[in-house]
């Protein structure tokens, strides 16, 4: 095993990976993401046929509307997830020498 450190010196606080710990940012981008998968398979809360919408029972019309909630939904999370990238990477080129 080598020594990452030369002997007679010791590691300074900043040396290192910059923000190895994971942002709130994915924490949101999870639950964007695990949203679909609750909302649809709880089938008890939307089996039943009221309220309609333009003649369509709310069983219908309600998964539809997650097909939409989903798409939006996943493409949020991909640009929270993009945007951390983009600044962690940015932030680590800044710190090296």
């Amino acid at each position: 095993m080598t020594d990452p450190a030369p002997s007679g010196s010791t590691p300074r606080a900043g040396d290192g990976p910059v923000h190895r710990r994971r942002s709130a940012a994915y924490a949101v981008a999870a639950v964007l993401l695990l949203a679909p998968f609750v909302a649809l398979l709880w089938v008890s809360s939307y089996a039943k046929d009221d309220p309609r919408l333009w003649g369509f029972p709310f069983f219908y019309w309600y998964q539809f509307l997650w097909v939409l909630l989903a798409s939006l939904f996943t493409y949020t999370a991909y640009r929270l997830v993009r945007a951390t990238e983009r600044t962690r990477a940015r932030l680590t080129d800044r710190s090296e020498p």
